[in-house]
């Protein structure tokens, strides 16, 4: 998991992992969690002299909400409002195009399958050609790309929550945990 160094009203340097924000304003001053929420541990003192109290709380805080809950998803849920052809997110089409050397045009729906760590592949759907092109494979077809798109959706999110959690299980071994 990443981290920076934080420097505080009093001079005191931290080591903080990101999901932990440093809160100082007038009357108070702590470590905020925000992943999957928010939550404030004070350092319950106005000098700061509590602040690597409250981090070693808030750090153990994080590393508990990451191993219950799911990492956050990037991907997008929605199509984007120009999008115009009522598809959902991650599929296109149908696409139309003529290869080399055939006489009929074919079609498919083109799919976005997100990876973890990497940029997205691209798949193709193949619904017909224009003699066997019918609204039955067109519906098939784009069931199985909406499939397709869904495991996608499903191992990225899985990948993410895994390495979350490897970074979170990597703060104790960094010493940043107690910081």
């Amino acid at each position: 998991m990443k981290t920076r160094q934080v420097t505080i009203f009093n001079g005191e340097r931290f080591e903080v992992p990101q999901c932990i924000q440093r809160i100082d304003h007038q009357s108070t001053h702590g470590w905020q969690v925000r992943y999957n929420g928010t939550k404030l541990f004070s350092d319950h003192s106005q000098d700061g002299s509590g602040a690597a109290v409250a981090l070693a709380a808030a750090v153990k805080a994080l590393q508990a909400r990451i191993a219950k809950a799911p990492a956050p998803s990037r991907l997008q849920r929605r199509p984007s409002g120009t999008k115009t052809s009522g598809l959902p997110v991650g599929i296109s089409g149908p696409v139309v195009r003529q290869r080399a050397g055939s006489r009929v045009r074919d079609c498919s729906f083109a799919v976005s399958l997100p990876c973890y760590g990497s940029p997205p592949r691209g798949r193709s759907v193949y619904i017909g050609t224009e003699n066997t092109y019918t609204p039955e494979k067109y519906h098939a077809a784009l069931a199985k790309a909406v499939a397709l798109r869904g495991e996608a959706e499903a191992a990225y999110q899985r990948a993410a929550t895994r390495a979350r959690r490897a970074g979170s299980k990597a703060l104790v071994k960094d010493g940043v945990e107690g910081a």
